[in-house]
């Protein structure tokens, strides 16, 4: 046996490496981590039970994941995969196909809701429950520690009864939550196997020396005796699963049954559930049953297959109510899987309790003590059949119950601990860190969770850490914290952290110089005799080089307050945290920790809290202006519970342009422009990756506030009109990439602290009141940027590769855009609720905007474009027709006909018709009327990352591209999966490293554009902005013109990759990109060919900067050589001959006779 600190994630994975030969995955959020250690241990060779090392595949879908665990299986490997939520959809054919052969598989799938109304990265059993027809066992683990047991009970249990195993546990809540555990070790788990099945499994394998056949067709004649022959395989199950728990549980002392009951012999109160929330009812009913109630709760461990007798014999035969709680929800049915279940079983057997079932916690709801004592409590006047939901206030069909919010368990020794910060500042990985450590070096029990926002860096993010002398079982946020810190200043106005501060607790504020504490916070401190000290972490960390990331001087006072840790043991850890977080980013970055750790001491400032801060009125704010903002308010505020059900939309539909409402004054440091520098060229505006810093194009007679200042506007096509570059310092997250583009001899742009910016908010908004520029077309940047953006204030990472090709397109287009947006950073930072960054213009025109899922959004645009194509073909007709029976109508019909297909044209030819027809009563004249929003052409494009194009959705993408229509594709490369975490994708260059490439890519990526070339008939075209922003306008322009196809493949740097420059010179590696030759510019128009031309265009000159210095400014590629440097120099030559194999093709390509010429 062995100790280990990790989440629910780690704790499976070393299970399923040692007892798995073969692995096949794909990444999916939260599961990915499993397959991440699996790929990790095995480049470091670590061996199995078996001898070997697991080999693990990264397949291009979660359905090539089944197919290929399917064919390990068949082959008489023992294989395993990872999954969760659609990704375990796309796998049930082949989980089908699996149980059907009696194959010895095992899923572990971290269960995630599924997109219904929209999508969910969080936890609830909705993607189990859907696939609970086919055929698998399924266990289900309740904790962290459990998790690690059923993992070794899931693997066994599939060898010795020759019947897969889907073990599954609550996404995020047991994932993502980090504990101390016990695991065996590989002797130990070589001894539990069992051999015999194990030899038989592997003698009926598929093998040309004692061949069969095997996945037949059968007709009606014997197709159902089929199905019936593997019964007692089934019914067989339960008893090898309690064997194997009885057997795994005589090592480790931790008793495991089917079904577990926890509560007084002769309760009268029963609940039923499985998953996480079953340790918080638990906890509750020991509680209860103190108080002498009558309760008990059974928890869930095998679902499937569902053994009614084993059931029964948890619950007390004295039970007369009992609440089955599913966290899942099934549209339509009489009920929920466990509730049918349990009621199936009662009624069998007799039974006479009055049974109702539950639905919680769906999409990682919080399920709390107060919501288990609700449940206990309406047991008591609940019917036989009654249905309800706890945890939301449900005013529409009134099933929620009444909750007191009061009720909580008691925390006699446990420290609770607290931790406000933002995506990216480090808070979250410093308190991994401390969580680790403290379990690592002392006997203490420990217990971590980490909430997020939906937003990449910058985002919201808390951290819940509990630390106690006995095992802590409390799967549930901390409401009032013992310890409370809140790292970043823009947070302490949410009424979140004020109710937060906890009676005596301790309050750590970062307080740069000259800030002051809010008064709701202060009143909070004083009424709660709280304890405040404060330091300017800020400050500390651009003293010592480390910039926004203030994680280390905030873990250092988080330790020097509280005295879980000797002093002299506290700094030598601390030092050795630092060493081991920091070393492959160099000495000098492990110097600069280091350096904030020795000044944190004398930094850190005890603050007197005078009493009348008690008395501190709250500082008055604006009512909300409308519907939207009042709705939108408490979510922002991280309040989003308090919403009740009649709030929300049924279909999940949204209304555009809420992102500016959110106003996060992140940035430490904001761009100011220097007018007489300026050289208006726009670049400013482009580059920004958040759309908050613009070009402006007043008329000149235009009344300006005092502080507007502006400068005459150059060239003809701003005649008349003052130009200024405006910033919105609430919604700049700081990145610098504007300051950095800027091309003028002497800066246009210096970055200021923040503090000096503030008054600039005010001619932001008096900016944005101006009437829109009305330009014609823009094919220049200074007019592109004259446009309004309409896609604003994402949720992206500051300094983000791809939002700026995206904002480009909305001005360009935006007023007529339809976007289909495969699932990925894409669509998590343009559609996270409560914001929407894409927006209207002030005709109330903008992008229509779609997400379906990950694999299928090619297909989906596709939908959308001939749906669109269709109707408006409809409309056409009957404006023909009008035109033959109208006489007098007949000029403005054919005048809209023949330029319906050109956006600018048909709106105005359409308005035009729409005003010719006013004054008619014909019948065709309403039909076209009630059809006017299809009058104006529209433009359908599909929007993705190179996980989804190059990979996952490939299939569909060329399909759509191979139709011949008129679809278009944006293709934001980042050349890994940036969304779940930097997993390689096939456009994951060689030598780079990435998840499931952690010993470097050996394989040269996948050329996308000219597997579409070979077509002849699509437009294809690859880009770099930072390289040359002009030819991004021309070929996004030529893009949207092209009667055809189009694909246009966007490099975009990102997070993942590691810029050692930092991400505020993205526009910068763009550019080196392209000069190093490792990226090209070029494209690809068939209509060329029809001219007598060569339709390939290489952009990009011939390389002349150093490819190896370009590689070696990215840690993606100089990890690569800290860990194997001999196999990294291998690998970078190769990367840099393919680079060049490359651009001799596009080369040869460039150079190519015309057809007609040849």
């Amino acid at each position: 046996m062995k100790t280990m600190v990790g989440d629910g994630n780690l704790a499976v994975a070393q299970v399923a490496y040692a007892l798995s030969e073969t692995a096949a995955v794909y990444p999916i959020t939260p599961s990915t981590p499993m397959a991440e250690n699996c790929d990790e241990w095995a480049h470091m060779g670590k061996r199995n039970v078996f001898g070997q090392k697991m080999r693990l595949t990264e397949m291009q879908s979660e359905g090539g994941a089944a197919g290929a665990l399917h064919g390990m299986l068949s082959a008489g490997a023992l294989a395993t995969t990872f999954t969760a939520s659609q990704g375990l959809l796309l796998m049930l054919p082949d989980m089908c196909k699996i149980s059907g052969e009696l194959l010895p598989g095992v899923m572990h799938v971290a269960a995630r809701a599924l997109a219904y109304h929209a999508l969910s990265i969080f936890g609830d059993h909705s993607d189990v429950m859907a696939v609970r027809s086919a055929g698998w066992g399924m266990l289900c683990a309740a904790s962290v520690q459990e998790a690690a047991d059923l993992a070794v009970v899931a693997h066994l249990s599939a060898m010795a009864g020759s019947v897969p195993m889907l073990h599954f546990f609550d996404g995020f809540r047991t994932s993502h939550e980090i504990q101390r555990f016990e695991a065996l070790d590989e002797d130990e788990l070589r001894g539990l196997l069992p051999q015999t099945q194990i030899r038989q499994f592997r003698a009926r394998a598929m093998n040309p020396e004692h061949p069969h056949q095997q996945g037949t067709s059968q007709n009606p004649d014997v197709y159902f005796q089929g199905r019936e022959a593997a019964n007692p395989y089934y019914f067989a199950l339960p008893e090898i699963v309690q064997d194997t728990m009885n057997r795994v549980a005589a090592l480790t002392g931790r008793p495991l049954r089917l079904f577990s009951y926890t509560g007084v012999p002769d309760a009268k109160k029963v609940l039923v559930l499985m998953g996480s929330g079953a340790e918080t009812a638990e906890e509750t009913a020991r509680t209860l049953m103190r108080t002498g109630e009558k309760v008990g709760v059974v928890r869930v461990r095998l679902f499937r297959p569902f053994s009614a007798e084993a059931l029964l014999t948890a619950i007390p035969e004295s039970a007369e109510r009992i609440a089955v709680l599913d966290r899942t929800k099934e549209s339509g049915a009489l009920g929920e899987p466990l509730y049918l279940d349990v009621s199936a079983a009662l009624f069998a057997a007799g039974r006479t309790a009055k049974v109702c079932g539950g639905r919680y916690g769906l999409g990682s709801k919080e399920f709390t003590p107060a919501m288990v004592k609700a449940v206990f409590d309406a047991l008591d006047t609940m019917e036989a059949g009654q249905h309800f939901t706890v945890g939301i206030d449900d005013d529409v069909t009134h099933l929620s119950l009444p909750i007191d919010a009061h009720f909580a368990l008691p925390n006699e020794g446990v420290t609770s601990c607290k931790f406000f910060g933002l995506g990216a500042d480090g808070t979250v990985g410093a308190n991994k860190s401390a969580i680790k450590m403290m379990s690592a070096q002392t006997d203490r029990q420990v217990q971590a969770y980490f909430a997020y926002d939906s937003k990449k860096s910058g985002g919201y993010t808390v951290s819940h850490l509990r630390i106690g002398e006995a095992p802590i079982r409390a799967p549930y946020l901390i409401g009032q914290a013992d310890f409370l810190a809140c790292h970043q200043p823009t947070l302490m106005n949410l009424d979140v952290v004020a109710q937060s501060v906890k009676p005596d607790g301790t309050v750590l504020r970062n307080l740069p110089d000259g800030m002051e504490i809010p008064a709701k916070l202060r009143r909070s401190i004083a009424t709660r005799h709280a304890l405040l000290y404060t330091i300017d972490a800020d400050a500390i960390a651009a003293q010592c080089g480390l910039g926004g990331r203030i994680n280390t001087v905030m873990q250092t006072a988080f330790f020097q307050l509280n005295a879980f840790l000797p002093e002299k043991q506290r700094q030598q850890l601390l030092t050795e945290s630092v060493q081991a977080a920091y070393a492959k980013k160099g000495e000098q970055v492990v110097e600069a920790n280091l350096n904030a750790i020795a000044k944190t001491a004398d930094a850190l400032r005890r603050v007197d809290v005078p009493s009348e801060w008690a008395e501190l009125p709250d500082t008055p704010e604006n009512a909300p202006q409308s519907a939207v903002e009042a709705f939108m308010r408490p979510m922002l505020r991280q309040q989003g519970d308090m919403l009740p059900v009649s709030a929300m939309d049924a279909r999940g539909f949204a209304p555009l342009g809420t992102s500016r409402l959110e106003k996060r004054g992140i940035a430490r440091q904001i761009p100011q422009w220097r007018a007489k520098a300026c050289i208006q060229c726009g670049l400013c505006s482009l580059v920004c990756p958040h759309g908050c810093i613009r070009t402006f194009y007043p008329l000149e007679e235009t009344a300006f506030p005092v502080d507007f200042h502006t400068v005459r506007a150059k060239g003809k096509a701003f005649s008349g009109r003052s130009f200024r570059v405006q910033v919105s310092p609430l919604d700049c997250t700081g990145c610098e990439n504007c300051a950095r583009t800027c091309p003028a001899k002497e800066k246009a742009l210096v970055m200021r602290p923040a503090a000096e910016m503030a008054q600039e908010q005010e001619n932001w908004n008096f900016a944005v009141s101006l009437p829109e520029t009305a330009i014609g077309e823009a094919d220049t940047i200074p007019l592109a940027q004259a446009k309004t953006p309409l896609f604003e204030f994402s949720g992206a990472c500051a300094g983000c590769g791809e939002t700026p090709y995206i904002k480009l397109l909305t001005q360009l287009f935006g007023s007529h855009l339809m976007i289909a947006n495969a699932t990925g950073c894409s669509s998590i930072y343009a559609g996270s609720a409560p914001s929407c960054p894409y927006t209207v213009n002030q005709k109330g025109q903008g992008v229509a905007w779609g997400n379906s899922l990950f694999e299928d959004n090619a297909e989906f645009g596709f939908g959308l474009y001939l749906a669109m194509k269709h109707r408006r073909a409809h409309l056409a007709e009957q404006v023909e027709t009008l035109a033959v029976q109208c006489p007098e109508l007949a000029e403005s019909c054919r005048a809209w006909l023949g330029s319906r297909e050109d956006t600018a044209l048909s709106a105005q030819a359409g308005e035009a018709l729409l005003a010719a027809c006013e004054t008619l009563s014909h019948p065709l004249v309403k039909e076209i009327a009630d059809s006017a929003d299809l009058l104006a052409a529209k433009s359908v494009w599909l929007i993705g990352g190179d996980g989804w194009a190059f990979d996952i959705g490939f299939g569909g993408l060329d399909h759509v591209l191979a139709s011949g229509e008129k679809v278009r594709v944006l293709v934001l490369n980042t050349q890994v999966y940036s969304n779940t975490g930097g997993q390689s994708s096939k456009s994951t260059p060689t030598s780079a490293v990435a998840k499931f490439a952690a010993a470097g890519k050996k394989v040269a990526k996948k050329d996308l554009g000219r597997i579409a070339m070979t077509y002849g008939y699509v437009y294809v075209a690859q880009c770099a902005m930072g390289a040359d922003k002009n030819q991004l306008v021309k070929i996004l322009s030529e893009a949207e013109a092209y009667d055809g196809p189009s694909l246009i493949i966007c490099y975009a740097p990102c997070i993942n990759h590691g810029l050692k420059a930092g991400m505020g010179k993205s526009q910068e590696q763009e550019k080196k990109a392209v000069e190093a030759g490792y990226w090209h510019l070029y494209h690809y128009n068939p209509e060329l060919e029809e001219q007598g031309k060569n339709p390939f265009v290489l952009d990009s000159k011939e390389p002349k900067a150093s490819f190896r210095d370009f590689l070696m400014s990215e840690n993606r590629y100089t990890s690569l050589a800290k860990t194997n440097p001999e196999m990294a120099e291998q690998l970078y030559a190769k990367a840099e001959r393919d680079a060049k194999r490359r651009y001799r093709v596009y080369k040869s390509l460039a150079e190519a006779k015309p057809l007609e010429a040849e």
